[in-house]
């Protein structure tokens, strides 16, 4: 969840030309991966957890590369989009991993 907020952060530097353009496309990737995650767990069967878990992690694929883009044309506090990509990178992994382990 604290990418979901750091995202809104973000975007709150972003110019306002960009309000339905991409900071609603990292705002909304942003929130997509614990509401997956969550909705998911809420699910009866493996089966369904680890489709929702799926959507998560290519929402946060989705989200990293709309931060690789705004890095690339400077929009935003450079230094919270950083701390975005690092911790999206390690919420995959931690996803990743937890997919591995709900598949075996």
């Amino acid at each position: 969840m604290e990418i979901a907020v750091n995202c809104f952060k973000l975007v709150e530097g972003f110019p306002k030309e960009q309000k339905f353009g991409l900071s609603l496309q990292v705002t909304k990737s942003g929130v997509s991966i614990p509401s997956n995650i969550a909705e998911g767990s809420s699910r009866s069967s493996e089966k369904h957890y680890c489709h929702f878990t799926e959507i998560s992690l290519g929402s946060s694929y989705e989200l990293e590369t709309q931060l690789l883009i705004s890095q690339r044309v400077q929009l935003g506090d450079q230094f919270l989009l950083k701390q975005i990509l690092t911790d999206v990178s390690e919420e995959q992994k931690m996803i990743i991993g937890f997919l591995n382990k709900l598949n075996h």
